[in-house]
């Protein structure tokens, strides 16, 4: 299934994903070498949970990156709008919800703080997604963005965009996935998406401010930061 196919219908995304949640903590070690708890623990710090705050996060799958920001002991609740995500983490102990980005189920400024990690990609109009998060954020309320991004040493984002990409993750999902087809979209997705700069300003556009971003990773991932006018 093509990209375009996935946009014009959101549903298929949320099938997709349903089809890889078995395997898709152990693909994304391995596809990631390792890196992806670096990147969840990097997330927590720049998101700063504290006792007794709310936080929302979105498109928590498995919900292992929710168990991550409630080490903090904050109340954390991991939403997901693939219900096949949600069972595969049924064993984690944390308050979990069926959640549309775009029409989340939660009251106006009901959270201190959200994060959104590798999902935003997913949504279908992710400035609209940006502005449901800020909807359920109280004012000065903080929101974290972790996401694939632009590699800035052009020799690493050669190989990056090309082997990684077009080769190797391709091959590892043939090997560890349960529906190894998905991963041809998520790499497709990773190629289209904005880099550091077009994201903050994506972030603005959708009413948050003080934005501001840190690359991981050489900047094959972004941690984008934003606080909620007061």
């Amino acid at each position: 299934m093509s990209r375009a196919e996935l946009d014009r219908n959101p549903h298929d995304v949320a099938r997709m994903f349903d089809g890889v949640a078995r395997r898709y903590d152990l693909t994304n070690t391995a596809l990631s070498g390792g890196m992806d708890r670096y990147w969840r623990i990097q997330t927590r710090r720049a998101l700063a949970p504290q006792p007794g705050e709310r936080v929302l996060d979105l498109a928590a799958g498995t919900a292992v990156s929710t168990v991550e920001l409630a080490k903090d002991g904050a109340w954390c609740v991991a939403a997901d709008f693939s219900l096949g995500m949600l069972r595969a983490g049924a064993h984690r102990d944390v308050p979990k919800a069926a959640a549309d980005a775009m029409h989340l189920p939660f009251a106006d400024g009901a959270f201190d703080a959200v994060t959104i990690s590798f999902g935003l990609r997913n949504v279908a109009d992710p400035v609209a997604g940006l502005r449901e998060l800020a909807r359920v954020t109280r004012p000065g309320g903080r929101l974290v963005v972790c996401e694939f991004s632009t590699p800035t040493w052009a020799p690493f984002r050669a190989l990056y965009q090309g082997a990684v990409l077009g080769h190797v993750l391709p091959a590892v999902a043939r090997t560890l996935s349960s529906n190894p087809d998905a991963y041809l979209y998520l790499a497709e997705s990773i190629r289209d998406w904005p880099d550091q700069p077009a994201l903050a300003r994506r972030i603005a556009e959708a009413g948050w401010e003080r934005v501001a971003w840190r690359n991981l990773t050489v900047g094959a991932v972004a941690l984008h930061r934003a606080v909620r006018p007061v």
